[in-house]
């Protein structure tokens, strides 16, 4: 993509892919007024974008990264996009106990994706 390493590549598209999927699972928070049937269809044509962004992030990232540093790299953007969505969409912020525990989780999938 764009001349950039599979390693970026895959990066971006599941920065992209988290954006959907954080948007899918989350989202519909700010609409419990919407019945829940409709929230589910609606969530599951989100994911469906999601997927279009995913799997050819994974594949392409394989070319560089095991399919465990993959993983890994999903949890960290996926931390990261959902902190972000939590504060400026929903309005809750992550408390710094809780940062502190995604940090930790951050740490674990560094340690993932380093080896």
């Amino acid at each position: 993509m764009f001349g950039l390493s599979p390693g970026l590549t895959a990066a971006g598209l599941l920065l992209i892919s988290n954006l959907f999927m954080t948007v899918a699972w989350y989202g519909h928070l700010r609409f419990k007024t919407v019945p829940l049937v409709t929230v589910i269809f609606i969530s599951w044509g989100i994911a469906f974008i999601e997927y279009c962004f995913a799997v050819p992030a994974n594949r392409i990232g394989s070319a560089a990264l095991t399919a465990p540093q993959l993983k890994g790299l999903q949890e960290v953007i996926s931390l990261l996009v959902f902190a972000v969505f939590s504060t400026t969409v929903l309005g809750q912020a992550v408390t710094p106990r809780q940062a502190l525990g995604f940090g930790l989780i951050v740490v674990a999938a560094f340690l993932i994706v380093g080896d």
